[in-house]
């Protein structure tokens, strides 16, 4: 990573910020996650008959669906070996020389990712797909406190703002969940629990952030390969790991009539008598892959302003999206919630600079040359994402 002069404090922001989001991984995740969490929701809602003549039942299978993640993501390294294929025919194709590394390197953020996505899924199907999508947010309290801890980062004034005002917004979102009307589907007692698992699932992602930017991306492995490898792991191992926990019982904590922790027979049985689940795993597999391959040539282009945008479209698309169709009820108090933490994002990924930037237009003129060449130094490596 490059930067054009500016103080070590800036680049320590411009670091801190690559880190939260994940710039070398090529998947745009802002419109990943309102895929996920709109076609998750969807299928969680539809009801189908199992196996062996059971009752009507919801489709409540978040490890199957999280092995449909990793599948949609191990399709990339397909992309990848077709791109290297086609470089080697055409020269001028570029695509980044890799250093020789070894594919273990990628086992525990894949553990990490399998961990994460899982409770993130178990968690959807507990909670308001918004709330989910707000809550998510709080990755950037952990990857910022575990990047002090393991990678010597130095976060600035504004960044323990950004990360104090989204706890503030993690709040308010949580109180808001408490005092809305829940229905026989997603009780007071479930919806808590998967906020707590959503929160508890962005210190996992957190991790798998610091391990990648402390072990993998050094050796410049290239982005497509990166996720393909991971999402290999995870579809293997958690495909190998369906069949204990078909015997694993779950009490309530399960969503299928045998109480197991997963019952992937069920899910297939559903899914014939339901063609419309079908569609929507498919839907959510397909998005995966797609936005990580088209993601490969965006994402190192957008600023940190284009991907705030993107990412508050995403949590209002699916807030709308959720009242539209009933999934959920409407509550004030999430306004609140979004915008404080809109703010602590805002703060954290120093986007304030830009407007201090403009207001700082208002000094004297003597001043006013030397002030901006700083300001714009500083704000080319904030918003710098090469």
């Amino acid at each position: 990573m490059k930067f054009k002069g500016g103080s070590s404090s800036a680049q320590t922001v411009d670091q801190c910020r690559m880190l939260v989001v994940a710039a070398q991984r090529p998947v745009p995740r802002r419109i990943l996650g309102l895929c996920v969490g709109s076609l998750g929701k969807w299928a969680d809602n539809f009801v189908a008959q199992g196996c062996g003549g059971s009752k009507e039942h919801s489709f409540q299978h978040p490890f199957l669906q999280a092995v449909g993640m990793f599948l949609g993501e191990f399709s990339c390294l397909a992309a990848f070996y077709l791109l290297r294929c086609r470089a080697a025919r055409h020269p001028d194709a570029s695509v980044d020389p890799e250093q020789p590394f070894n594919p273990l390197l990628f086992l525990p953020p894949a553990l990490c990712d399998m961990t994460g996505t899982s409770i993130m899924y178990v968690a959807l199907s507990m909670t308001s797909a918004s709330s989910f999508q707000m809550l998510r947010g709080a990755v950037i309290i952990f990857t910022g406190l575990f990047s002090v801890a393991f990678l010597g980062r130095r976060l600035v004034l504004s960044q323990w703002l950004g990360i104090l005002a989204t706890i503030a917004g993690l709040v308010v979102v949580g109180l808001a969940d408490l005092l809305s009307k829940h229905d026989d589907q997603h009780k007071l007692s479930e919806v808590i629990t998967g906020d707590l698992l959503i929160i508890m699932a962005q210190v996992v992602v957190s991790i798998q952030m610091v391990l990648e930017e402390k072990f993998v991306y050094k050796h410049n492995v290239h982005p497509l390969r990166a996720v393909g490898t991971e999402g290999l792991f995870g579809f293997v191992i958690l495909s190998l790991l369906l069949v204990p926990m078909y015997y694993i019982p779950a009490g309530s904590f399960s969503g299928n009539p045998r109480g197991m922790l997963e019952d992937a027979l069920d899910a297939f049985c559903q899914v014939g008598r339901q063609p419309l689940i079908a569609l929507a795993l498919l839907g959510n597999i397909s998005s995966i892959a797609f936005f990580n391959f088209a993601g490969i040539s965006v994402t190192k282009e957008m600023s940190a302003t284009t991907r705030m945008v993107l990412d508050s479209l995403r949590t209002v698309v699916i807030w709308a999206l959720s009242l539209a169709l009933g999934w959920e009820t409407f509550h004030p108090l999430q306004i609140l919630g979004f915008i404080i933490l809109l703010m602590g994002t805002a703060l954290y990924n120093g986007l304030h600079r830009p407007l201090l930037t403009r207001l700082s237009r208002g000094q004297p003129l003597a001043e006013e040359g030397e002030r901006e060449r700083l300001l714009d130094t500083s704000r080319t490596a904030i918003n710098d994402a090469s």
